[in-house]
This record gives C-alpha cells, sequence and structure tokens, in this order.
C-alpha cells in the first residue's frame, strides 16, 4: 500500500512546536479531510496548541506504508506518525 505524507507544524503553548505527519490513502486528494484529520489528532491532546494552520500542512510526498499503517488507514481513514514534541 502506497500512502501520501503529509508534513505538519503545530505551535504549542508552552511555545515549543510539534512536528507530526499526516498519513493518508496515496489517492487522497480531499485537503479539507486531511486538515480535519489533523484537528481532530490535535484535539485529542490534553494540552492545547494554536489552531491547526493549513499553511503549516503540506503534501510531502509517497512512500510505502508498515503494517500497522496499513491496518490503520483503511479503518481510520488515516495514520498519525508522531515526530517533535507531540507528547
Amino acid at each position: 500500500m502506497k500512502i501520501a505524507v503529509w508534513d505538519t507544524y503545530v505551535e504549542r503553548h508552552n511555545g515549543s512546536r510539534m512536528h507530526f505527519d499526516i498519513l493518508v490513502c496515496e489517492e487522497m486528494r480531499d485537503e479539507k479531510r486531511i486538515y480535519g484529520y489533523g484537528k481532530q489528532y490535535l484535539d485529542s491532546k490534553p494540552f492545547k496548541t494554536e489552531a491547526f494552520n493549513s499553511k503549516r500542512c503540506n503534501f510531502c510526498h509517497i512512500e510505502n506504508a508498515t503494517p500497522e499503517i496499513e491496518a490503520a488507514v483503511p479503518d481510520k481513514g488515516f495514520y498519525i506518525l508522531e515526530m517533535e514534541n507531540c507528547a
């Protein structure tokens, strides 16, 4: 399975910057939906962040999915890969 990687940055209220990828099916092109996945992820966090900004969420590349991602994307529609300051 191929997935599209959307590179995303969001400022936290403590001054640090979160970096995470929103992973979706390769065919997904609906930016509003992808941004909605990012907002849904941020709403699940126990800390406050700045508003989700579509200017800081951009398509990056296509890659092969790992088995974990292959299981999650068809079920949820997306997978979040946490990179920096997400906990």
